[in-house]
């Protein structure tokens, strides 16, 4: 483990003992089990998206839409950090595991609460390198924690890996897979697979390279590591490697789409979800924008960002890639969700892949090929004409061409794209697809940019702004078998939590403007609300207490790329802060600041099951 300041220790030292919490022993450790095994059972939330399928829906029934509006808050915990809390909570077997932002006395410290009464078991706080903060794209995040094999798996912002024991919270093992140096982070949530524990770094407007990384649970050791960008042989493609598509069928296209050695910090990172089809073995996820967004200077498809790709889990190697945004324009980063369902499409049932992706479109893809079965546009798009489906390629649209030095006007999609990294939920009972996402559009001036180490690399100017009808967030249930909108709800600010669907219908999500909402998922009518201490963006989980109680949790703390101007010194004033957000979110210091508030719901007591 890396060795703390004296000033690191003393704080540690200070800390752990007026919270009494350092290796307090779990009076209810959760036994060995296997992850897989622990998915089955709807009493957990064992992974941050639900299942490996991504969908975030829970089969538990005793919240429906006839009780919801009796939800009361049950038990709250602070986790002593007032920074974006973007992170789902964990909880396996009666045990919740919750992971702070990387700020405080104790950054991205863990907690482990009896997910009934909130006792808190013990804590586990790494020592971090505080130098991390400083090369933070979009506020110091966390999204979650994994877990498997009575392990549970912490990313720390300044690029570690560490495996915790999940009923005692001593220390196993700590890897350190990237440089802060580089401008290399770790914002994603892991993901715990056949013994493997994947992780992906951020920094794509730091000029970084993207990568996933696969580490050995049992010692940290790195399994494997596959580029974004580059030669075959760093991406990991080979024989087996079988695009859908022509264009993308080729030797060294992570080197000859890009110009001479441009890749090298081209980004492409991963930063975003996993998902995983265990019988394909295959492992999901979408890359990052290429850097810089001055795409001038880097002509050609800049292959592999903006790519979704599938894996082999036990190897790294490539299946298949599909392209997004090739020579991406607007920083439409790739990294959303793949969520694995089936779906009759036509006449035939496909294994599908659905993906809201960033830059406006709602694929469809069948999962085994990489072919794109559909892709419509969900919000409002204007700088492309559509997707074409027999050559699998985005249409930019002309006009909407970035010059160096020239404003481009009215970009919709803006950079955040129609939705970022605030997952959807998948109902297997509606068959419907709840998206969170954002309504913004934006000015765009491009600049020339030169590359330092562990500097900003982006090389433009935005200006964000709400999108046509003046709003700027929507959550909206989607049909991607009629490919359409069902129903949709406006909000004042983009909608930057995740979203939870359950077996009782009812689905959950928050606003920036502190409103913690349950609707009725066939028909997107508000059952019930309540406002919290601070604006959400983060993640509504559900689950059985030991008492037989289904909860409702979800972190209150605004942050994020679009709530640092709430929670962290930026100048309301200065439209192009926080790399062009501030402007979208000027006022949302009126509303809310910042917190760190665990907000744990019921309906009351209930006979066990």
């Amino acid at each position: 483990m890396r060795k703390p300041s004296l000033l690191m220790t003393f704080q540690l030292a200070i800390c752990l003992v007026a919270a009494g919490a350092s290796q307090v022993t779990a009076q209810q450790a959760p036994p060995n089990k296997r992850l897989a095994d622990l998915a089955t059972d709807a009493r957990n939330w064992p992974m941050a998206a639900r299942d490996y399928a991504n969908t975030r829906y829970s089969a538990l029934d005793q919240i429906t839409v006839d009780n919801v509006s009796q939800l009361k808050l049950s038990w709250s915990f602070s986790v002593g950090a007032n920074r974006g809390q973007e992170a789902a909570p964990l909880v396996i077997d009666g045990m919740m595991y919750v992971v702070s932002p990387y700020d405080g006395p104790n950054p991205n410290q863990v907690y482990a609460l009896d997910a009934t009464s909130g006792e808190l078991k013990w804590s586990y706080a790494p020592k971090p390198d505080p130098a991390a903060k400083g090369v933070a794209c979009c506020d110091v995040v966390s999204r979650g924690l994994a877990y498997d094999n009575g392990k549970i798996f912490l990313n720390t912002l300044d690029d570690h890996v560490v495996a915790i024991d999940a009923s005692s919270g001593k220390e196993l093992w700590v890897t350190k897979i990237g440089d802060i140096n580089l401008g290399e982070t770790i914002t994603m949530a892991p993901l715990a697979v056949k013994g493997k524990v994947f992780a992906g770094n951020s920094g794509g407007e730091m000029g970084v390279r993207g990568w996933l990384t696969a580490l050995d649970q049992s010692d940290g050791r790195i399994a494997w590591r596959a580029f974004s960008t580059g030669p075959d042989a760093d991406v990991l493609i080979g024989a087996d490697f079988k695009p859908f598509y022509d264009w993308m069928k080729g030797k060294d296209l992570g080197v000859k789409s890009w110009p001479a050695d441009r890749w090298r910090m081209g980004g492409g990172t991963v930063w975003g979800w996993l998902s995983y089809d265990p019988d394909l073995n295959l492992v999901y996820y979408g890359s990052g924008n290429p850097g810089p967004w001055n795409a001038n200077q880097r002509e050609g498809d800049n292959l592999w960002t903006s790519t979704i790709f599938a894996r082999n889990a036990d190897t790294g190697m490539a299946s298949w890639a599909y392209q997004a945004s090739p020579h991406d324009l607007w920083d439409h980063d790739e990294i959303n969700e793949n969520v694995l369902v089936d779906l009759d499409i036509g006449s035939a049932s496909r294994r599908a892949l659905i993906h809201p992706g960033r830059n406006g479109y709602m694929y469809v893809i069948d999962r085994t090929s990489g072919e794109v079965l559909s892709a419509d546009a969900y919000d409002t798009v204007n700088v492309y004409a559509g997707v074409d489906l027999d050559t699998g390629r985005i249409k930019p649209v002309e006009a909407k061409q970035p010059a160096l030095g020239k404003t481009v006007e009215n970009i919709c999609p803006a950079p955040p794209g129609a939705k970022d990294w605030q997952p959807t939920a998948w109902s297997p009972k509606t068959k419907l697809l709840y998206v969170p996402h954002q309504h913004l559009c934006a000015n765009f001036r491009t600049s020339e940019v030169s590359y330092i180490a562990g500097t900003p690399f982006v090389g433009a100017i935005v200006d964000m702004y709400a999108g046509p009808g003046g709003y700027r967030g929507e959550f909206m249930a989607w049909d991607p078998a009629k490919r359409s909108k069902v129903w949709s709800i406006t909000e004042t600010f983009p909608v930057w939590t995740g979203a939870l669907a359950t077996a009782g219908d009812v689905v959950f999500y928050g606003t920036m403007d502190r409103m913690f909402k349950a609707l009725d998922a066939r028909t997107g009518k508000v059952l019930w609300q309540m406002r919290g201490p601070s604006g959400f963006i983060g993640q509504p989980v559900t689950y059985l207490g030991n008492d037989g109680v289904q909860y409702v949790a979800i972190m209150s703390g605004v942050g994020g790329w679009p709530g640092v101007v709430a929670n962290a010194e930026v100048d309301p004033r200065v439209r192009n802060g926080a790399l062009g957000f501030t402007g979208a979110t000027q006022d949302l210091p009126l509303y809310t600041v910042g917190g760190s508030t665990l907000l744990v719901f019921s309906l009351g007591e209930q006979p066990r099951q």
